[in-house]
């Protein structure tokens, strides 16, 4: 089970998150709670929430990459540390480290079942090029 637990988050992370609509169905199980800490405090967000936060991420980027640095598994659980980049659509030139995470998922039925992440924006004082060297991925 963990290397099958390990794809399935290893593949979403690679997925076309923002051409593909049916990315939400194929990885996230229709019972998804997400227990997210932000900056902004806890939110728990369930399958319909996600989806709608996606929607808003399509609207609001021209791009999105995300840069994984670690993808640890255990079982059916899974542990990555992330960052995401965006391109807006006012200046799709530029690349934009938008925030970091860590997070722990339960694959179930072969999809993201259970999720606790942890946030955090980027800043000016990030040492990206030391702190973003892949581990095991």
């Amino acid at each position: 089970m963990s290397n099958k637990a390990k794809e399935v988050v290893r593949d979403f992370y690679r997925s076309d998150i923002l051409g593909d609509k049916s990315v939400m169905e194929k990885f996230f199980h229709p019972d998804l709670i997400l227990i997210w800490n932000s900056p902004i405090g806890l939110s728990i967000k369930h399958y319909d929430d996600i989806v709608r936060f996606f929607d808003e991420v399509r609207r609001s980027y021209e791009d999105l990459r995300v840069e994984v640095s670690h993808l640890l598994a255990d079982g059916p659980h899974v542990t990555i540390r992330y960052k995401y980049y965006i391109r807006t659509m006012e200046n799709p030139d530029e690349e934009l480290g938008i925030a970091h995470f860590i997070a722990i998922f339960e694959v179930k039925d072969d999809k993201i079942y259970r999720g606790y992440q942890i946030s955090q924006p980027v800043t000016g004082m990030d040492d990206t090029t030391e702190s973003y060297h892949k581990v095991k991925v």
